[in-house]
């Protein structure tokens, strides 16, 4: 990573609908350079998909929450398993494995509060896995779309050391 991907991976990720000549031209570099230097960030695993941001709101989804779970056993396994079954719930935006009193943070969208209410009580009570769970509403959320190195890490994207 130097300077130039890290210009063209802003953008992208501010408009990744922009074309390779119009890409190239708002980094100052040569359309082929552009094509070759996105095509390498693509096949060192950088860039790993393009999608469209939408409001939820708009797609009959008003309320969000993050539902914190407790698993056990905890196992690989059981892990692997409860992580597959959320990412096929249309409710489900996201999912983390974390550390710390929690084993998932899930991120939902739903149209209202009773809706929430059976996600929780049909999707996550029953479940044998699940011991315990909790949820927060979202009201606000701020996202940066935008990410680039931090100071010092450069070299160290896509793990092969060549930058």
């Amino acid at each position: 990573m130097d300077s130039i991907d890290s210009a063209i991976l802003g953008h992208l990720q501010r408009d990744a609908r922009l074309t390779n000549r119009e890409l190239a031209r708002k980094v100052g570099i040569a359309p082929s350079t552009c094509l070759e230097r996105v095509r390498s960030l693509r096949a060192r695993g950088v860039i790993t998909g393009y999608h469209a941001a939408v409001q939820p709101r708009l797609l009959g989804r008003s309320l969000q929450a993050l539902v914190f779970a407790r698993l056990r056993p905890l196992s690989r396994d059981v892990i692997s398993g409860f992580e597959a079954y959320l990412a096929e719930l249309p409710e489900v935006v996201s999912v983390f494995v974390v550390s710390g009193d929690d084993d998932f943070v899930v991120h939902v969208a739903v149209p209202d509060i009773e809706r929430l209410h059976a996600f929780l009580m049909d999707r996550f009570s029953a479940r044998r896995e699940v011991v315990s769970f909790r949820s927060s509403v979202i009201y606000q959320q701020t996202s940066s779309r935008i990410m680039s190195p931090l100071d010092g890490t450069e070299h160290g994207a896509g793990g092969d050391g060549r930058g």
